[in-house]
């Protein structure tokens, strides 16, 4: 009889026993759900650091190639030796500007669409004529109407003009001692090849490149840097000579074949990036100038580092003090691990989640 009442009381027991359970469960879990969480900052284990003036910013290291683009412009019709250069490559030269000698003779740059092709003097007639009394007229020498007809006025300006240069006074222009270009003032480079001291011409060498108004200053980049330089980002260039030339991405080009990407960099002006030290470009190859990408732009002020941050429920940021008191703080600017703030004063040592030590 005790053996069956034992069998009918086990069952009891032990249903009585898992109801108590699952009720604790559910109490339990009532109040893990309704229990605010605990601050981070208060139940980790923390270092103080103090707030002190500094300043964040990240950038990154990459190359930038710089290169003029050239096409060429002027022919020389002089015949004879090469005695004197007297424009450096990349040089900007204009009306009247002398090239190069030869047999001591200046051979000048003008303004012109019609290249030179004859002897000048007086009774010729055409658009070259009118080209060269534009010259004589930049330069001072002539006053007469430019219209493409030398008379006694003509030929006197291109005496006096002569006369000027330190060489024969003929009042003939010959054909090799001008070199017409469609557009001046202008960046240009000398052939090295045929144009150089000593060297002996016989006409018709192609003598004179023009070059763009500035280099082109391009980074090469893979996909990842590429994503750290949208148009704007800026690039901070180190010249050939030391100097920083500042530079803002424009765009950026895929080229699907060779799978590469280029960014190309502009002034964020009517300036060139190199402003007026240009010629530092060598214009014979391409140049490449160690460069730095602002990835985060530089702030200054009250620094901390991020880990310091906590948030409110609201969203507001904070930092707490080793007193344990919250101090809202307004972000400036973060970058690499630290954060420049607002609202906190310098010397307020601040909590940061981790070891402490000491």
């Amino acid at each position: 009889m005790n053996g069956s009442h034992a069998k009918r009381i086990g069952p009891a027991v032990g249903w009585f026993l898992a109801g108590t359970a699952l009720t604790g469960a559910l109490a339990w879990s009532m109040l893990t759900v309704v229990r605010p969480p605990d601050d981070p900052t208060s139940a980790a284990k923390f270092t103080l650091v103090e707030v002190v003036a500094g300043e964040v910013g990240s950038t990154v290291r990459l190359n930038t190639v710089a290169a003029w683009t050239t096409s060429p412009v002027g022919t020389n019709r002089a015949v004879g030796v090469v005695t004197s250069i007297g424009a450096e490559a990349g040089a900007e030269v204009s009306q009247g500007s002398a090239l190069y000698s030869v047999d001591l003779h200046p051979v000048v740059i003008a303004r012109g669409v019609v290249p030179s092709f004859r002897d000048i003097s007086e009774g010729s007639k055409g658009e070259d004529v009118r080209q060269i009394q534009q010259l004589l007229a930049d330069l001072g020498f002539y006053r007469g109407e430019v219209g493409g007809e030398a008379g006694t006025v003509t030929a006197a300006a291109i005496r006096a003009w002569q006369k000027s240069l330190n060489v024969e006074v003929t009042g003939t222009v010959r054909s090799g001692d001008v070199i017409f270009v469609p557009t001046l003032p202008a960046r240009v480079a000398l052939n090295i090849e045929e144009i150089y001291r000593g060297a002996s011409l016989v006409g018709g060498e192609s003598a004179v490149s023009g070059l763009s108004p500035s280099p082109a200053f391009n980074v090469p980049v893979t996909d990842s840097q590429a994503s750290l330089m949208p148009a704007g980002t800026r690039v901070l260039i180190t010249s050939p000579n030391g100097s920083v030339w500042d530079a803002v991405a424009e765009e950026q080009v895929r080229d699907e074949v060779a799978g590469s990407i280029t960014v190309k960099l502009g002034s964020g002006g009517q300036d060139p990036i190199c402003k007026q030290e240009c010629a530092q470009i060598p214009v014979d190859d391409s140049i490449t100038l160690s460069s730095e990408v602002v990835t985060v732009e530089t702030v200054t002020g009250l620094v901390v580092p991020s880990a310091a941050l906590v948030s409110a429920a609201d969203g507001q940021l904070a930092v707490i003090d080793e007193a344990g008191i919250r101090r809202s703080a307004t972000v400036m600017g973060t970058a690499r691990g630290m954060a420049v703030i607002d609202g906190v004063d310098a010397g307020v040592r601040v909590r940061v989640p981790g070891e402490a030590t000491g």
